[in-house]
């Protein structure tokens, strides 16, 4: 089992995805720094400075107010965190969008590739014309 298992692993697809995995976390984190430091402040100009990971409303039906969604959850308190929830679906549309971005230019690559390849591709092998004409006059000689 243990060697079926050394099989497995050493496989060029697990690799490949477990470095897929790996980018990914990267790239999810300089995405995060893409929506937080960036994004997020131009969609604040537009919002008169709303910064909505801190948008929430407390639904335990006490009255109580918190200075920030970070106070009330320290507090116990439950909280409808929509602004997180908005952050979220933003950084999802980013990578979402980048991810595309970067499948379509492999892509096109590819593409770019392989119609090259088929243009440098040789002829298939087989008679000229020339090799045709000499039998014909071959066959009809003897004839």
């Amino acid at each position: 089992m243990l060697k079926e298992f050394k099989d497995f692993i050493a496989k060029g697809n697990v690799m490949d995805m477990a470095v897929g995995i790996i980018i990914g976390a990267a790239f999810t984190a300089i995405v995060k720094s893409l929506v937080a430091d960036l994004i997020q402040p131009i969609i604040g100009i537009f919002t008169g400075g709303v910064d909505f990971t801190n948008k929430y409303i407390v639904i335990n039906g006490d009255g109580s107010v918190y200075e920030s969604l970070a106070a009330a959850r320290e507090a116990g308190a439950s909280a409808f965190a929509y602004g997180s929830f908005i952050m979220a679906i933003i950084n999802f549309l980013i990578i979402a969008f980048v991810v595309f971005m970067l499948v379509r230019n492999v892509n096109k690559l590819k593409e770019a590739a392989k119609k090259e390849e088929e243009a440098v591709a040789p002829a298939p092998a087989g008679p000229s014309e020339l090799d045709i004409l000499k039998e014909i006059r071959d066959s009809l000689a003897k004839k």
